[in-house]
């Protein structure tokens, strides 16, 4: 079983402030900023929403079909795609871009101001669901706008049960985009903030929303998440976690949980907290894809935290 993963590929320029960014903004200021942050720390990582999720996807033993469009820079990611075993069949290399570029900034509260550059992301279009075959489940994650919108409705064409991850896409799409996506969608997925921005767009509150599709998943970071499905409200705990490094890639890792849990067949108080565990072993590394615990590593830390087999 096999889930076709359509968002960004990314190179994520990670920096470091060693302080708050609210000791120096200042409110009364905001109509006139212009801040500058020192950023000591710096690095460079592989990132992007579907090769995040399609790496977390494969550590837990899944058969993740990408599907993005990158640039002619991309041949430095794709040798460590072929490190990891993850297909690149569906990855279309547009030659005139750069592939995706984010520019991320960490402080010390774990706040983050990002700049992104889409690059080769704009033509995710050219891509076609129907190209990918062997396909049981899909997400669409964040990517160019056309092709969010040419895929969510190429997988509801197709009968193909998808996610909806709109994430840091939300704001190319209006109310009327919005609804559209969540009435074509089997699941949708939404951090807290994205859920509050989702109902104010679509004037649907969560209950609403959450009778349009199977499942409705809201994440809270460490407040857990839950999970709306057939009028119940599940609540999943959040993982125990050793130590909070990078929070870059969470949402990611836990978004590769739900389409482990859906691809097993498994119940949603299970599939949320694998989701949910997914986070937490992110969280404690650096970059969105340092990570690299086995298979028996990740059951006995699902077992640890939660009292239960995986």
């Amino acid at each position: 079983m096999s889930a076709l993963i359509c968002g960004s590929y990314a190179f994520d320029t990670i920096m470091v402030f060693p302080d708050r960014f609210k000791n120096h903004i200042l409110p009364e200021k905001v109509h006139m900023l212009n801040v500058s942050f020192l950023v000591p720390a710096m690095r460079r990582e592989f990132g992007g929403c579907a090769g995040n999720i399609a790496y977390n996807l494969k550590l837990l033993g899944g058969d993740p079909v990408p599907m993005a469009t990158v640039g002619a820079d991309f041949d430095v990611y794709a040798e460590w795609l072929d490190k990891c075993g993850i297909q690149q069949k569906h990855i279309t290399v547009v030659p005139e871009h750069y592939t995706g570029q984010a520019f991320i900034t960490t402080d010390q509260d774990d706040n983050q101001i990002t700049a992104f550059h889409p690059g080769a992301m704009g033509e995710s279009h050219r891509n076609r669901v129907t190209d990918a075959s062997g396909i049981t489940l899909g997400i669409v994650s964040p990517d160019g706008r056309d092709g969010m919108i040419q895929h969510a409705q190429q997988f509801a064409e197709a009968g193909i049960p998808f996610i909806f991850d709109p994430g840091q896409g939300m704001p190319m799409f209006d109310g009327d985009d919005l609804r559209r996506f969540v009435e074509q969608a089997t699941y949708v997925t939404l951090n807290d903030y994205e859920a509050q921005l989702m109902s104010e767009r679509t004037g649907w509150s969560h209950e609403e929303l959450a009778r349009h599709v199977k499942a409705l998943i809201i994440t809270r970071g460490g407040d857990g998440s839950t999970i709306y499905t057939e009028g119940q409200q599940i609540q999943i705990p959040s993982a125990p976690i050793q130590g909070i490094k990078d929070p870059t890639g969470c949402g990611d890792a836990y978004r590769a949980g739900l389409l482990w849990g859906l691809l097993n067949g498994l119940d949603w108080e299970t599939t949320g907290r694998v989701a949910s565990l997914m986070g937490a072993i992110k969280i404690e590394h650096l970059g969105p894809q340092n990570h690299a615990p086995s298979r028996a590593d990740i059951e006995a830390r699902f077992k640890e935290a939660f009292g239960r087999e995986m």
